[in-house]
């Protein structure tokens, strides 16, 4: 008698994880992107800087949930750091971009 063949998910698992991730990093790099190329008129202009700071959060944040998702021991163990630096490093760009002011 046979039993079942051991399959490997680990292929199946890094694709499911990984598309959280992706979609994650991919909206903090837009809201970045809108950060970094929003150009205030003046120290006057109110509404560029309140849409720098919103990008900004928005991109922490985005960068933020892709950490917590890639923090879950079944996510690390299927996806490396690799996975995970790129919303990192963008969160971190959003972080300097915010506390520069603009």
């Amino acid at each position: 008698m046979t039993g079942p063949c051991p399959v490997n998910d680990d292929r199946w698992l890094a694709t499911v994880f990984a598309v959280p991730l992706i979609l994650l990093t991919l909206v903090s790099a837009y809201f970045c992107w809108t950060a970094l190329t929003i150009r205030p008129s003046g120290a006057w202009d109110d509404d560029a800087y309140a849409g720098i700071v919103l990008a900004c959060v928005m991109s922490a944040g985005a960068a933020g949930v892709a950490a917590a998702v890639w923090v879950v021991p079944a996510v690390r163990r299927v996806l490396g750091w690799g996975w995970v630096v790129p919303a990192l490093v963008l969160g971190v760009v959003a972080g300097v971009r915010w506390a520069t002011g603009g």
